[in-house]
């Protein structure tokens, strides 16, 4: 039986029409190009490449380019004024009122970027920890410490907890360690990536309860569409 809900934070809680994410990964491009001193018409690409072989961009400066102040990277990719546009959703408030079980948050950005999305979005009240990249020692997800950080940090469970992030590599980091996951694949970018999906976190409920269904029960429930 599902106890626990853990939740990506960009691009999960909120939609990614917002832009907040895109305007991340902007400043992300611009710190990159100013470090590594190359044309930033150039970084996107490397930048990418980079941290495909991580799990983060700061892990990869750090790791292969020599970077030695992931504070100052921080603040540069998460300023303060970094939520603007993002209001309350009632919407996203219902939602987590609704669903009964734990929820708790899994970020690989820092918490102070965590805890201003979660304040706009207002629903803040409904997660009782944020597990962030200064948790996991700068190497978050997907890397199998990352996911087991946070379900100790919670007394979750990975047999009874259900991970959501927007990312195929993450869901199926979390998948590898015998998880539960869920993709959140808003523009239906992945319909070959071999997971769970849902267009958007309303379609959550529905497939909570078919994974909380005990066997027997979604035995019957097979049968007995096998026979309509």
């Amino acid at each position: 039986m599902i106890k626990a809900i853990l939740f990506d934070l960009d691009n999960t809680l909120y939609s990614e029409t917002n832009g907040l994410e895109a305007r991340v990964l902007e400043r992300m491009n611009r710190f990159v190009a100013d470090f590594l001193m190359m044309p930033l018409d150039e970084t996107a690409v490397v930048r990418r490449e980079g941290s495909r072989r991580y799990g983060t961009t700061l892990e990869w400066l750090m790791a292969e380019k020599g970077f030695k102040d992931p504070e100052a990277y921080f603040r540069a990719v998460h300023p303060e004024d970094e939520i603007e546009g993002l209001a309350p959703d009632p919407q996203l408030k219902w939602l987590l009122e609704s669903l009964p079980y734990e929820k708790a948050i899994l970020t690989n950005s820092p918490s102070e970027h965590a805890e201003r999305v979660l304040k706009a979005l207002g629903v803040e009240q409904y997660f009782i920890s944020i597990t962030d990249i200064r948790s996991n020692g700068l190497k978050g997800k997907p890397h199998a410490e990352a996911y087991f950080r946070a379900l100790e940090e919670n007394n979750f469970d990975l047999d009874t907890t259900v991970y959501v992030d927007d990312l195929p590599k993450y869901v199926k980091g979390y998948m590898d360690l015998g998880g539960k996951a869920i993709l959140k694949d808003e523009a239906n970018r992945y319909e070959d990536s071999g997971v769970k999906r849902i267009h958007a976190l309303e379609d959550l409920p529905a497939i909570m309860e078919v994974l909380n269904a005990s066997p027997s029960s979604r035995l019957a429930a097979a049968c007995s569409k096998s026979q309509e």
